[in-house]
């Protein structure tokens, strides 16, 4: 079947409000801003790894510095207090917390342990995410996430973050985009570790899966009333033409192994039927994916949930016919100069034509009304717990002005479209319950380096100033009125 998340639905133009209790928020990632790869303890990471392979990054850009937040972490907090931010996303580096994935870090848990300190201060609700892609070295040496072992490290470091910030931090991510984990890591190539082994990525998604489950029963045993979810970037995957048999089988395949490997067995307690059909006789060091799956495992991976996270920046139409280059866009599997593989396990053939819809500067396509598709689609199909979107952006190459602002006139439009195409679903019935801005700052975009910015907050990198854009304060008059004027 194809893709069940594609419900048109129009983006409206008039005026949209948000209720009050409404969160605004917005969104980072360890690696990617923290920098002080080497400050107090902090061991390796399979992105300072990876980084520093040849051709892994564009211009060879590592974390090392990054946005020096970690350093600068007191004057972040209170820019987003001036914004009229309800809420911050971060992740904890794993690195920090348990070194090599070893015992626990008194320095490094330190300074989340201010972190989260500063944020109540400023009145800001903290919301952690335990995982997002920081995996030690040392356990990628002895596996990462193809070794069952991986699962139990995840546990014991998830415990540790609880053991020390649990009074005060009560939402918790397990996850964020598992599918960049296992398949972007595992199976293509494009993200660290790096590794192209085939169907090895549906045995990490399994595994991550198994992690989230098993910290979701420890965290709940616990701390009951904490709030613990996953974030899933999801995608409406669509044939690029319905009429042929090839785009719906690619766009097939693409459903399988992006959306469904993780909502199902998250969500209905199993894994689709399809996803055993799309990976048939494949198999990893001699063995297919399923042998990896254990009795009692999906129990676990599919305790409730309090929220899910929503990750989205644009939809994906699939063809499975070789077409020019020049046709296809060219950064929707992202890596810029090391040589990759399909993310998709069998998906070789899988290309992403250009629809004539504007881009980004990422070069991904700016589709709104996708959002609305992808939200109304999965409360039709799903069970769903309340939804939060967790991140949604666009990168652009922004300047700064002479006076110093810096207009982003895109990315204003990007993230007000997108804004009434959320309203939308929760127009039509969706539980959506708040709205974190991808990302707080112009930051390490991972394989892209320092040449993409996706953040709302500019950052001149060469002297760690930040600057507010147009769409930060855009955001911030959103965040203090509840609603987005009427257009025209």
């Amino acid at each position: 079947m194809t893709s069940p998340l594609a419900v048109p639905a129009p983006v409206p133009t008039d005026e949209c409000r948000f209720p009050a209790d409404f969160l605004w928020g917005a969104a980072t990632a360890s690696y990617q801003i923290e920098g002080a790869v080497a400050a107090d303890g902090r061991t390796p990471s399979i992105w300072d790894t990876f980084s520093r392979l040849p051709g892994a990054v564009r211009n060879g850009d590592t974390g090392d510095v990054a946005c020096d937040h970690y350093h600068r972490m007191p004057e972040d907090v209170a820019l987003m207090r001036e914004l009229g931010l309800g809420s911050y996303r971060f992740s904890i580096a794993w690195p920090r917390v348990r070194p090599d994935g070893g015992a626990a870090n008194p320095a490094g848990i330190a300074f989340y342990d201010r972190l989260v300190d500063e944020l109540l201060g400023h009145g800001l609700l903290p919301w952690a995410t335990l995982y997002h892609w920081d995996l030690p070295q040392a356990l990628e040496d002895a596996g990462g996430w193809l070794d069952r072992g991986t699962v139990d490290r995840f546990t014991e470091y998830a415990l540790t973050v609880h053991e020390a910030l649990g009074d005060r931090v009560h939402h918790w991510t397990t996850l964020n985009e598992p599918w960049c984990s296992a398949f972007l890591g595992y199976t293509g190539g494009q993200h660290a570790p790096g590794r192209q082994e085939g169907v090895a990525g549906v045995v990490a998604a399994h595994h991550l899966l198994l992690a989230h489950g098993r910290t979701v029963a420890e965290l709940r045993r616990r701390a009951p009333e904490d709030q613990l979810g996953i974030t899933l970037n999801l995608t409406v995957a669509e044939p690029y033409d319905a009429s042929e048999p090839a785009d719906v089988a690619a766009a097939e395949r693409v459903d399988q192994l992006w959306n469904r490997v993780f909502l199902d067995p998250l969500l209905r307690g199993r894994y689709d039927d399809g996803l055993a059909a799309h990976t048939e006789g494949m198999t990893w060091r001699g063995k297919a994916w399923q042998d990896f799956v254990r009795d009692g495992d999906l129990a676990t991976i599919s305790a409730p949930l309090d929220f899910l996270g929503v990750n989205y920046y644009h939809g994906d139409a699939a063809s499975g016919r070789a077409r020019p280059a020049a046709e296809l866009l060219g950064s929707l599997i992202p890596h810029p100069t090391r040589p990759n593989s399909s993310p998709f396990p069998g998906g070789e053939g899988i290309v992403f034509p250009r629809r004539g819809l504007p881009v980004t500067g990422i070069d991904w396509e700016v589709q709104p009304e996708g959002l609305t598709e992808l939200l109304v689609g999965l409360d039709r199909e799903y069970d769903l717990p309340p939804v939060y979107i967790t991140e949604n952006g666009a990168a652009y190459p922004d300047e700064v002005a002479a006076d110093g602002s810096v207009t982003d006139p895109e990315r204003l439009a990007y993230i007000d479209s997108h804004l009434r195409a959320l309203h939308a679903a929760m127009s039509a019935g969706v539980d959506v319950r708040g709205y974190f801005a991808w990302s707080l700052l112009d930051n390490f975009e991972w394989a892209y380096g320092y040449e993409q910015r996706f953040g709302i907050v500019h950052c001149d990198f060469p002297t760690q100033r930040r600057t507010p854009k147009a769409s930060a304060l855009h955001l911030a008059e959103v965040a203090r009125t509840g609603r987005l004027p009427e257009v025209g």
